[in-house]
């Protein structure tokens, strides 16, 4: 596991608001130290330099991850390119 940043807080809209220490994709799946699924990040906010990440939360008792670090795992499928199937002209 790869420590990727802190989780902030959540914002009105539903989404949690994570400070990151190194950019990510969209799509990638944010973990805790248990390996516990969190967030799915949707987009990136913020300066290149201090980079920030909007996510939805996967998980219904998000309020106990504030101020905890985050972690990915691994590539998640949605950031592996993806193959061309079918015929080629």
């Amino acid at each position: 596991m790869q420590e990727v940043g802190e989780v902030l807080h959540l914002a009105s809209s539903g989404r949690v608001v994570i400070r990151l220490s190194k950019p990510l994709r969209d799509g990638q799946i944010i973990v805790d130290s248990s390996g516990t699924k969190v967030a799915k990040v949707s987009e990136m906010i913020g300066p290149v330099d201090a980079p920030y990440a909007s996510a939805v939360p996967l998980t219904n008792n998000i309020k106990k991850h504030v101020g905890h670090h985050v972690y990915i795992v691994e590539e998640s499928p949605a950031t592996k390119p993806k193959r061309f199937r079918g015929k080629r002209r």
